[in-house]
């Protein structure tokens, strides 16, 4: 009598784990490589403007809302622990304390909104994906990055939330055309790999 063994393939629930946390480790490390290219410093305060927000954008749009978060998590983790990968080649927990870290910690939860509604776009939406995406990663800025950043810099810079605000807005541009570039590798990456654009809403 012969017993053949449990048949494993791709779709097994270990393949998918040890998938994921592959891509998570993955975008993590873009992120933290997006970040360390030369930063300028923009206004009084010296907040930088750096590709950072790029990559949270860009890793929620192709890894979704869970495994983008984690990723985006991953890397914040990894520089708050100490490893030289925010801005202007900083880390540890003092980052918390300086103008910026709002921004910082908004990076996971806007990966969060991002990445669901970008989902629910490859869901729903077959036309004009790009439009959307752009729209996902733009709701993420404007609904968590920004507000959080300003309450950041307010509290830690000690200044009035109308004075942040409008220090804020000098990185809105920026963000924008950021944002349309994530927007536009997410769509080329979807045509390449298609798999990317087939996911769960808990992905």
């Amino acid at each position: 009598m012969t017993t053949s063994s449990p048949r494993i393939d791709a779709h097994t629930p270990a393949r998918i784990g040890a998938r994921d946390l592959a891509l998570v480790s993955v975008f993590a490390a873009l992120i933290a490589v997006l970040t360390l290219v030369p930063a300028v410093p923009v206004g009084a305060l010296g907040v930088p403007i750096t590709l950072q927000t790029m990559g949270v954008a860009l890793t929620a749009l192709i890894l979704g809302s869970l495994r983008g978060g984690s990723a985006v998590g991953l890397y914040l983790l990894v520089g708050l622990a100490g490893v030289p990968i925010f801005a202007k080649f900083s880390g540890g927990l003092g980052s918390l304390a300086a103008p910026s870290a709002g921004y910082l910690l908004a990076f996971p939860l806007a990966a969060l909104v991002t990445g669901a509604l970008a989902t629910l776009v490859l869901r729903r939406v077959t036309r004009r994906r790009f439009v959307w995406l752009f729209l996902s990663a733009m709701c993420g800025s404007i609904l968590v990055i920004h507000p959080l950043g300003i309450l950041g810099m307010s509290l830690n810079a000690q200044i009035p939330l109308g004075q942040a605000f409008i220090l804020d807005m000098a990185y809105w541009p920026g963000d924008v055309v950021k944002n349309l570039l994530a927007a536009a590798i997410a769509v080329s990456v979807f045509k390449a790999f298609p798999s990317f654009a087939r996911r769960r809403f808990n992905a």
